[in-house]
């Protein structure tokens, strides 16, 4: 069985197998939003400012 493959994926992978240049540009996108580099100053800062979830969404004091 064959697995499902939108036209939008279809169309990606045919646009960077034309344009190979275009994967320099997508890993600079990429890296300027996601690919961050922590200190472990900065993750112990997160991990303090984290506040917990309730276990039900609706059911807290407001």
């Amino acid at each position: 069985m064959a697995m499902y493959e939108s036209e939008h994926t279809k169309f990606m992978r045919e646009w960077m197998q034309q344009h190979p240049e275009q994967a320099l540009e997508q890993e600079s996108g990429r890296a300027l939003w996601w690919n961050k580099k922590l200190d472990a100053e900065t993750v112990k800062r997160y991990a303090e400012a984290r506040v917990p979830a309730h276990s039900y969404y609706y059911d807290y004091d407001s």
